[in-house]
């Protein structure tokens, strides 16, 4: 594996996915009964802002670096408090450390609810039972994580969220991403599953959509935010999240915090944002 999220941790990306992240989650825990998370790409749970790696790239700034001197309108501050809450910003300071998704579901999460974090990489593997700690709701395992989805699901909860973010290394990924998620729905139809991917190649992440829309799958939501013009030989500016089982609420919350988004994080011009339906009910 040659991808490392030291690099990119509290970028434009881990924005936008992390604020639908916690969006989904405080949906899902309105009800009084068990969730479980499943996160198929742990990576090592929370990132250093100072390492060598955060310094070189400094993408953090143009991410998580806007929000705390930001001017939020009221709706969106609503909207995003749970995943501020998580992050402990203070205005005019550096975050000395970025969470990723497995401790911001840690810190968010009931006593009630469990938690499944899976990673191959042996030393991220490592690193992320060391962020997690211990605590008696979650499991983090060593496997890969689509093999982690297929065993995995459905949970004896019967209810809760499947967060696959992979890190899109291999050129068939969205190919490996679609039966994935294809595999899992047939297994557990009623699970929320949140799926990430970049817009470095829009053409194959169109194709995948369309693969999505025409198959069994129901109630499938697509969000995408873009921060400067897409090309494909210049760092990433844009990313999607197609979310099947959405909360009732969170597309017209997208509509909501997507544009305040795009505008916070322009890198330059193209900057923008989608919310709209592959498939209904």
């Amino acid at each position: 594996m040659n991808y490392r999220h030291a690099f990119h941790a509290g970028n434009f990306a881990d924005v936008f996915k992390h604020a639908l992240l916690t969006r989904i989650l405080v949906y899902l825990m309105r009800k009084d009964t068990p969730l479980r998370y499943i996160d198929t790409h742990a990576g090592v749970g929370q990132y250093n802002l100072s390492s060598d790696e955060a310094i070189r790239t400094g993408e953090w700034r143009d991410g998580v670096g806007r929000l705390a001197d930001a001017d939020m309108p009221a709706d969106v501050r609503d909207l995003l408090k749970p995943y501020l809450d998580v992050l402990h910003l203070t205005p005019g300071a550096a975050p000395p450390t970025y969470p990723g998704s497995p401790v911001i579901a840690q810190r968010l999460l009931r006593p009630i609810d469990r938690l499944t974090m899976c990673e191959l990489h042996e030393h991220d593997a490592r690193m992320l039972n060391r962020a997690l700690g211990r605590d008696r709701r979650v499991k983090a395992i060593r496997i890969d994580g689509y093999v982690a989805l297929n065993a995995y699901v459905p949970p004896v909860e019967r209810r809760g969220l499947a967060l696959v973010d992979p890190p899109f290394e291999e050129r068939d990924e969205f190919d490996r991403l679609a039966r994935a998620i294809e595999t899992a729905w047939a297994k557990w139809p009623t699970g929320c599953y949140a799926l990430w991917y970049p817009l470095k190649r829009p053409v194959e992440a169109a194709a995948f959509a369309r693969r999505l829309a025409s198959g069994d799958l129901r109630r499938v939501l697509r969000l995408e935010l873009d921060v400067e013009n897409i090309l494909e030989d210049r760092p990433l500016a844009g990313n999607g999240m197609i979310i099947v089982n959405p909360p009732f609420p969170l597309e017209a919350e997208a509509r909501v915090m997507l544009p305040w988004l795009a505008k916070t994080l322009a890198r330059g011009a193209g900057a923008g944002w989608r919310v709209d339906w592959l498939a209904g009910e």
